[in-house]
């Protein structure tokens, strides 16, 4: 195995691994990354949205090469029971600016592209490679990894846990607990190929624009989920996600609720006639800021989705785990140039930075809303979808009725929802958790 001492070890090559570990590296660090998939990205198919500002405070020119698919230029939000949807949407010229905003990427390609990036600031990468344990001195100091090749233990100042959101090592390392089911949501997406001009007629979109739509409702079967559809350049995004502990409590199947919401009359014209040529399934930390774990420790830190740093909320991940690897990696910068040891003490100042960003901000403003949502399934995704899908279609639907007949009948379906699962309670419940 390899015999040089290096200044980190950082354990993994997603989002926030690769973030750590390009950033260190950048700065003259001696770094080893290592991935137990064939190659970064392998064992990442999520289709997904990037935000740029966060990968540009790491990679400024990243546009120049980065394997984008379109930049987004509408997003739809849509509730929807079995036969319909209400939807709002917001679409901006604003976003065809000379350096958008966000875009939609395929992470095996984006993965690898961001994996190239880190060999070329200097650090070394070993793919196939896992880490089965942590190595400790005397003091239970970590100082290294053991991995699965022959030659035993590699040594390094600190180590980065980049893992994911199982987080095996950590977890095996007395790091901190197995994340709960009610805490990790499984999300299974299949991706449809369809030609690029056929995609842009279908949503209304110039070359290179992209929309996304997110919804809630029926299509989760009264369990806490979203489904999401992102446009590619030449493929279509689509899936839902729901908490384990939803799963197993109603013994649903995942890929049944993706053949639903696949049928559904408000998708199912959005992907006729594709060709089906990916099928995955994903863990997403749900927990939110309540469910975050330890950070750092004597010689470590852990930064991403193993930190279950996903704000469920807004549906940001990937910002949030490339911001944390990045300032993880800036927090050990700061330690090693003022020649200190890489303690707990010391490396408490990762959590001190990490605590003025948008990341925790945000987490700890909304750290409520993932409970109450939980809590509440069975009236936030069925009962008010059907209540809403009702009202719109009395509304719209003429038919000899009088408007007064049917205003008597939307209000007594309402009146009846207060009544018996706490509508106004909901109403009031939400409003606090989103202040």
């Amino acid at each position: 195995m390899i015999k040089e001492k290096f200044d980190a070890i950082v354990v993994g090559a997603g989002m926030s691994g690769n973030a750590a570990a390009y950033t260190m590296a950048s700065h003259g660090l001696k770094v080893l990354q290592l991935e137990r998939g064939e190659y970064p990205g392998s064992k990442n198919v999520q289709g997904a949205i990037m935000y740029a500002n966060m990968l540009e405070k790491i990679i400024p020119d990243f546009r120049d090469d980065a394997p984008l698919e379109r930049h987004l230029v509408e997003q739809r939000l849509w509730v929807m029971d079995d036969t319909s949807h209400t939807g709002i949407h917001y679409r901006s010229d604003d976003f065809n600016e000379a350096k958008p905003n966000r875009y939609t990427i395929i992470r095996a390609q984006f993965d690898k592209w961001f994996s190239r990036k880190v060999r070329e600031a200097g650090a070394t990468v070993l793919c196939e490679t896992t880490v089965t344990e942590l190595v400790r001195d005397a003091k239970d100091k970590v100082v290294g990894v053991r991995t699965d090749r022959v030659g035993g233990e590699i040594f390094a100042d600190v180590v980065v846990l980049a893992e994911g959101v199982s987080g095996l090592l950590g977890t095996r390392a007395g790091l901190r607990e197995m994340p709960r089911p009610k805490s990790v949501a499984l999300a299974v997406k299949e991706m449809h190929f369809l030609p690029e001009e056929v995609i842009e007629q279908r949503f209304g979109l110039k070359a290179g624009e992209g929309c996304v739509i997110e919804a809630v409702g029926t299509i989760s079967r009264s369990m806490a989920g979203l489904g999401f559809l992102y446009t590619n350049k030449e493929s279509i995004s689509l899936g839902i996600g729901c908490l384990v502990s939803d799963f197993a409590s109603m013994m649903e199947s995942p890929y049944v609720i993706l053949d639903a919401l696949k049928n559904h009359p408000s998708i199912r014209p959005l992907i006729a006639g594709s060709e089906v040529k990916e099928y995955a399934a994903h863990l997403i930390p749900e927990g939110g800021y309540n469910a975050i774990p330890q950070l750092f420790g004597d010689g470590w830190v852990v930064v991403g989705d193993a930190a279950q740093l996903n704000n469920a909320v807004h549906r940001e991940g990937s910002n949030l785990a490339m911001t944390s690897g990045r300032i993880a990696a800036e927090a050990i910068m700061q330690v090693k140039s003022r020649k200190r040891p890489m303690t707990k003490q010391n490396l408490a100042l990762y959590k001190t930075m990490l605590n003025k960003s948008f990341v925790i901000k945000d987490l700890k403003k909304y750290k409520d809303m993932p409970a109450l949502l939980h809590t509440n399934s069975q009236n936030f995704f069925t009962t008010y979808p059907q209540l809403m899908s009702q009202a719109a279609q009395n509304f719209m639907r003429v038919d000899g009725t009088p408007k007064i007949d049917k205003e008597k009948a939307t209000t007594a379906a309402f009146i009846k929802a207060r009544s018996r699962w706490g509508l106004v309670s909901d109403v009031v419940r939400l409003a606090f958790a989103w202040r």
